[in-house]
């Protein structure tokens, strides 16, 4: 674990005027690490962040026990919210679900807890109706998490009541204008001042733009072009990536630092700050 980075890359988000981050996510490689990193990763998060920037963190694993277990680990740490992705391999079905998600919601109780709807990492979706029978007997649901593609997929998870936060940057316009509470973007690790002003102006031109990048970016070992550029912009992180993800080879590089000046443009940056801030 690159436990060095991890300061100077929270210090780089709070100064992108952020709200917070979820720690341990899919960017972030949570679920290829061991219980023991999770706990670490978490612990730090949250020690170092200061206090007006909420560190949520994602503890989804494939067993309850796991999960129940980083949840009450994280909460007592002081997170300002737990999410939670559905087991993937296993098939689950809505009773199954609605256990494992009651039983991770009432370990890190009163703590916010947020079911992380992912159904292209899961294998499956999670089904409203667990969310609405989840809303009636834990009292700490606070929202959902949704990364679901396209709009179809992801417009049945807005539930009055609920805060539901955007993953597809591509969807940031269309999902605030319907009363979605935000968004937690993978491009916001590396690009985070134009999620900021997707989220916060609600222009379609800068959803239109952060759609443009991602697409660009998924050409690409997510994980490791996202270090790749908090490196060229000046964060001490290095690139390595928990196996079986990969690194980007040498050919890769050069196509990167060859897109990068576009990207810098759809991201609003110019190429100085985009190199040394």
């Amino acid at each position: 674990m690159d436990e060095e980075a991890l300061e100077p890359l929270v210090q780089f988000l709070v100064g992108a005027e952020l709200s917070g981050i979820l720690a341990l996510g899919t960017t972030g490689e949570g679920i290829a690490l061991s219980l023991t990193e999770r706990r670490r990763v978490a612990e730090l998060y949250i020690r170092l962040a200061p206090a007006e920037f909420q560190v949520l963190v994602h503890c989804g694993a494939q067993t309850t026990a796991d999960t129940v277990s980083l949840a009450a680990f994280s909460a007592e740490q002081g997170a300002a919210g737990i999410a939670v992705i559905a087991p993937p391999y296993f098939p689950l079905d809505e009773r199954s679900l609605f256990d494992h998600f009651l039983e991770a919601a009432r370990a890190c109780a009163p703590t916010p807890f947020y079911v992380y709807e992912l159904e292209r990492a899961s294998g499956y979706a999670v089904p409203p109706s667990v969310i609405l029978r989840l809303r009636e007997s834990a009292p700490n649901l606070t929202g959902l998490k949704v990364s679901d593609t396209p709009w179809e997929r992801f417009a049945p998870c807005l539930i009055e009541g609920l805060d539901v936060f955007v993953g597809a940057e591509g969807l940031i316009h269309r999902a605030r204008a319907a009363g979605a509470a935000g968004a937690v973007s993978a491009l916001a690790t590396a690009f985070p001042e134009a999620v900021v002003q997707a989220v916060r102006t609600g222009e379609e031109a800068s959803t239109q733009a952060l759609a443009e990048l991602r697409a660009s970016v998924e050409r690409y070992p997510r994980h490791s072009v996202l270090k790749y550029v908090l490196a060229r912009r000046g964060i001490p992180i290095q690139e390595d990536v928990r196996a079986p993800l990969r690194g980007l080879t040498n050919d890769e590089r050069r196509e990167v630092e060859d897109l990068f000046p576009r990207w810098a443009e759809l991201a609003g940056l110019d190429a100085g700050v985009a190199a040394h801030s």
